[in-house]
């Protein structure tokens, strides 16, 4: 079989048994096995069994379970809530307040867990009755929840980042630091879009009426903040600080979780069985897409794929700006269709050496595609964002009406990634000033 030939048979095979209900780990690795055999016999079946021991014993991938247990600790605990209502009884009492308050509780869990999931659902059921109760306009509810529970791949301690990481072979702690002012650029994006449209219509987000004003009191107000302060603190200052790894800092963060639930008088074993076993399903849907794309992948690449794909766009006739541009755009597509961790796996170990090839930093190509996937969060006809917070709406706020309310969201997303492209020293700065 020649490479062109095994290029359709991977790409539309991969495709053509994901439309009939294929899990993509499963069409991946066993078409990756199918091909492998019928071209290099059985000794090559190997190669599965070696690159799935490399991956299962990599240190960092530690670190995924350390964080996603953590969220789903965090998701059952009355922390958010209470953080919520200690942001309201400050901010609340400004024009569009609520809507700012739902947009710092998004930055602040992303910057405890990065996981995106647990905080949509979250602020469905917390933020989105509250704005929808006080007369605000539904589609910039609904966006503010969507977009704003989506920044967890961007800010750190990003999943996304860290897979990105393991792949192409760049330190992950590059990589959070990269993804620090852009993560926060994009929030900044987000509070002004909110303010504005507020000051320009004020009806789209009435000042709340005396009895609806939350009363600020100190004890509430460090009930919900400090406990957040604290986890912020620990997992930012054992990254950045250099005290621990990422691995490390995920352990003691989920220590941490785990103490101040119980300081609270949370903590049971229900909750704990709980959390695990969301854990344990989230982790079992990254590590199987892991093995079935790698497994594909080098499949491929020991068929000459990769040189084959790295020749065909260093080939064209365009400017490895335009390169750049394009494989941003396949991003996007794919985004359409597929969940990140499928687009990261397939795509990065092809993409990446081209990235390098033509001169440019693989850090700032992992923040471009961790913007890319806050697009594809938002995108009809499967953004999971919209499905998440399906999940926990009236039935009256429909899918379709979801997806309306996101597409002003995507374009600011679209404004930023344009921004990063143009000047990479943006998300450079900080990894060369510490590096």
């Amino acid at each position: 079989m020649t490479i062109e030939l095994i290029s359709i048979i991977l790409l539309f095979g991969v495709f053509g048994l994901m439309a009939v209900g294929v899990p993509l780990a499963f069409a991946a690795g066993s078409l990756a096995i199918l091909v492998a055999y019928a071209k290099f016999g059985t000794p090559v079946i190997a190669l599965a069994h070696k690159t799935v021991y490399g991956l299962a014993t990599e240190y960092t991938l530690l670190s995924v379970p350390m964080f996603i247990l953590m969220a789903s600790l965090l998701e059952r605990s009355r922390l958010a809530r209470d953080l919520y209502d200690a942001l309201n009884s400050v901010v609340g009492r400004v024009r569009g307040g609520i809507g700012i308050v739902t947009l710092a509780i998004s930055v602040l869990l992303a910057a405890i867990s990065g996981i995106i999931g647990g905080e949509i659902v979250l602020l469905g059921l917390v933020a989105l009755p509250q704005m929808l109760r006080l007369g605000y306009d539904r589609n910039l509810a609904i966006g503010i929840v969507c977009a704003g529970g989506s920044l967890g791949t961007m800010i750190p301690p990003s999943i996304v980042l860290i897979i990105y990481g393991l792949t192409a072979d760049v330190s992950v702690h590059k990589l959070f630091l990269a993804s620090f002012i852009p993560g926060f650029l994009l929030a900044g994006v987000y509070l002004a879009y909110i303010v504005v449209r507020c000051w320009l219509n004020p009806s789209i987000a009435p000042m709340p009426s005396a009895k609806d004003l939350a009363e600020f009191s100190w004890a509430k107000f460090t009930r919900g903040a400090l406990p957040t302060a604290t986890l912020i603190v620990t997992v930012f200052g054992c990254i950045y600080g250099g005290i621990t790894s990422i691995t490390e800092a995920a352990s003691i963060a989920v220590g941490m979780t785990l103490a101040i639930i119980a300081l609270r008088g949370e903590l049971s074993w229900k909750i704990v069985r709980q959390a695990l076993t969301q854990t344990l399903r989230a982790c079992g849907i990254i590590l199987w897409v892991t093995f079935g794309a790698a497994v594909l992948i080098g499949v491929y690449n020991l068929s000459g794929g990769q040189r084959y794909v790295t020749d065909l766009i260093t080939g064209l006739d365009i400017s490895p700006f335009v390169t750049i541009l394009v494989m941003m755009a396949v991003f996007i597509v794919l985004g359409m269709f597929m969940d990140w961790i499928g687009i990261l796996l397939l795509c990065m170990p092809i993409f990446v050496p081209i990235v390098l090839a033509l001169g440019y930093d693989p850090v700032w190509f992992g923040v471009l595609f961790s913007v890319t996937m806050q697009v594809a969060f938002l995108s009809p006809p499967f953004g999971p964002a919209a499905f998440y917070l399906k999940s926990v709406t009236p039935p009256e706020i429909t899918l379709q009406k979801i997806f309306a309310a996101l597409w002003p969201f995507m374009l600011l997303q679209l404004a930023v990634l344009a921004l990063l492209v143009s000047f990479p020293e943006i998300s450079l700065w900080l990894p060369r000033f510490f590096g």
